[in-house]
């Protein structure tokens, strides 16, 4: 099992991002199995070409969505939450879900909210030709 990430210098999106997004993607995936231990933030800045603090970020975004941890000394691993992000997901879903109906919305006012606020937060986005989301 072979970690594989391609930064793009040219795309619009930050590398710290570009690694965050293709990291968490594999690992929800299962290309990333449970338990798989990631390079050292210095091994794959290197690999990349990219500035350890850059990497560093990457990491820590990950470890605060629950997709990788650290062990101290023994390194980084994909956790055991793989779908984190997920039951993350869910949760604020049902929030917006039960706050939307104390607010007296119909099922429809509501959905129509939800796609509106999705359209916007996802609109600077588009795939490209590999099917990877691209900032336009």
């Amino acid at each position: 099992m072979t970690l594989k990430i391609v930064v793009d210098s040219e795309d619009a999106v930050a590398p710290y991002e570009q690694v965050r997004a293709q990291i968490s993607q594999q690992a929800r995936a299962g290309t990333l199995p449970v338990g798989h231990k990631l390079p050292t933030v210095r091994g794959l800045a290197a690999d990349l070409g990219l500035a350890a603090n850059t990497v560093a970020k990457a990491y820590r975004a990950l470890e605060g969505d629950g997709v990788i941890e650290t062990r101290g000394r023994n390194g980084t691993f994909v956790a055991a939450a793989g779908d984190a992000a997920a039951r993350e997901a869910a949760q604020a879903a049902g929030e917006f879900a039960a706050r939307a109906r104390r607010l007296g919305l119909t099922r429809e006012a509501a959905l129509a909210a939800a796609e509106q606020a999705l359209r916007a937060a996802y609109a600077d986005r588009a795939p490209d030709s590999r099917g990877r989301t691209r900032q336009r």
